[in-house]
């Protein structure tokens, strides 16, 4: 005999009665045991008629289908985030309703990056700026080729073919980085014009100069990520255009959200899925994110708690703890830093690892682990975005 469900359209609950069914749900961690009723949440009723086959009766033992369940619940659960607790389930791993915790973990998972102080040179030097292409050039060959292989700023003769020419030609966030820190005098403009000039030509430089600063003081190397569609690839402190005769490859990709902005999931993932093709682990600067209070509202933005593994078996909430905490989000929906930031502060107050889950229009499910970046000394707070299997 199947799982039975009874549907009460007043309260807008489903309910487990059927002695027969009781026994299977228990054992599987659904619903809510009280009084020797089990009450489910939207999701696992949903999950039970969709993919369990149960039968879902009214009062009156009419047969209610997954459509009159999802039109009566709707309010209470989407569908994005059915089909992304469904994902969880079918891989034999356990999510229940997000609820408030009054324990603390510590499964929030921290990258530590290695960092060094930036040494600025002890020499002073000149460069030009040309406005039209936000982008000055220090003339002296002495200067040109020291500044690009003693500490990469800019490129030296031609890309990939420092043999051809004798200019260092150096970006924005270079060139103002160099005039503030470490000697640079662009001669024909200064300071204030150059940030006048770049904040004309794209409204978030600002946002974007203060985490390069931040990057570059703590030793670590930012150049263009516009092949991979983000703002910045990183290197390491140490890191030089060469490794032996070869080219040196970034590893890490960075991409800054700023607090006011809004992305569009589907555009989102997209350059998360470019980063990781090449090989590179992305990484997301939620702008401000290190001064946000550390109260959180009881008003949660995340979805479910979920359960692992341990070892060859699967987590239980009868005796494991939970490790992550899931945001469900649908490829055409919109995502707010803010909303992010959020989502994070809620994990970290938690102390449970996040996972993004990406429903496409297909009702594919794709899910990313967010870890926290420790950098030391940094004034902000990076996160790394992994696409993971569960």
């Amino acid at each position: 005999m199947g799982i039975e469900l009874e549907l009460d359209m007043s309260k807008k609950k489903v309910f487990v009665k059927d002695a027969s069914s009781i026994g299977g749900l228990n054992t599987g961690f659904f619903g809510k045991m009280q009084r020797g009723i089990i009450e489910l949440e939207p999701q696992e009723a949903l999950y039970l008629i969709d993919v369990r086959n149960a039968k879902c009766l009214d009062s009156q033992s009419n047969i209610c289908t997954f459509n009159d369940i999802a039109t009566l619940l709707y309010d209470k659960i989407s569908l994005a985030k059915y089909f992304a607790y469904s994902a969880w389930r079918n891989r034999g791993l356990i999510a229940k309703k997000m609820y408030l915790f009054t324990k603390k973990f510590s499964n929030m998972p921290i990258v530590l990056y290695p960092s060094k102080k930036f040494e600025k040179y002890d020499f002073s030097f000149l460069a030009n700026f040309y406005p039209n292409d936000l982008m000055s050039v220090v003339q002296d060959d002495f200067v040109a080729k020291k500044i690009y292989e003693d500490g990469w700023f800019g490129q030296y003769g031609s890309y990939k073919n420092e043999t051809r020419g004798t200019t260092c030609k150096l970006d924005a966030f270079e060139t103002l980085f160099l005039q503030k820190y470490s000697g640079l005098e662009v001669h024909n403009q200064n300071r204030e014009q150059l940030i006048k000039i770049c904040k004309k030509r794209r409204n978030d430089f600002e946002k974007l100069n203060s985490i390069y600063e931040d990057w570059r003081l703590n030793g670590f190397i930012l150049k263009t990520g516009f092949k991979f569609g983000t703002h910045f690839r990183v290197y390491f402190p140490g890191a030089g255009p060469f490794k032996g005769e070869k080219w040196t490859h970034s590893k890490h990709v960075l991409h800054v959200f700023a607090k006011k902005s809004k992305m569009l999931i589907s555009e989102w993932a997209r350059a998360i899925r470019v980063a990781h093709s090449v090989r590179k682990t992305f990484v997301l600067a939620i702008e401000g994110q290190k001064k946000r209070c550390t109260h959180v509202s009881s008003k949660t933005s995340l979805d479910f708690v979920l359960y692992h593994r341990k070892k060859d078996n699967i987590a239980k909430p009868n005796q494991d703890d939970p490790k992550y905490l899931m945001m469900a989000l649908y490829e055409e929906q919109y995502l707010s830093a803010e909303q992010l930031a959020h989502a994070i502060e809620e994990c970290k107050q938690i102390g449970l690892g996040l996972i993004l889950a990406i429903v496409d229009r297909e009702t594919s499910v794709t899910f990313y682990e967010v870890k926290r970046i420790d950098i030391p000394g940094s004034d902000f707070e990076y996160y790394e975005l992994e696409w993971v299997q569960p």
